[in-house]
């Protein structure tokens, strides 16, 4: 069953993020734990670990782009 990567809270008062950018594209391989994103708010850069190891399925929120906190960001398949 796939695995949803999603926008994490970063603070009490921050509600959204920008994505900086993905260190992984889709088919590729990532572990658990392995840094797959880098996400910006007005207060901190901050990376995101993948939840579970396996293969990058999807991407749903492109580098650029401003989501709410809880969004689903991409899509992993695991092992």
């Amino acid at each position: 069953m796939s695995v949803e990567v999603v926008m994490p809270r970063m603070g009490e008062t921050v509600d959204d993020g920008t994505i900086n950018s993905w260190y992984f594209k889709p088919g590729d391989r990532v572990e658990a734990g392995q840094p797959l994103l880098e996400i910006g708010t007005d207060k901190v850069d901050s990376e995101v670990p993948a939840p579970v190891s396996g293969v990058l399925r999807e991407i749903r929120v492109q580098a650029g782009e401003t989501v709410d906190i809880g969004t689903v960001l991409g899509v992993i398949d695991p092992d």
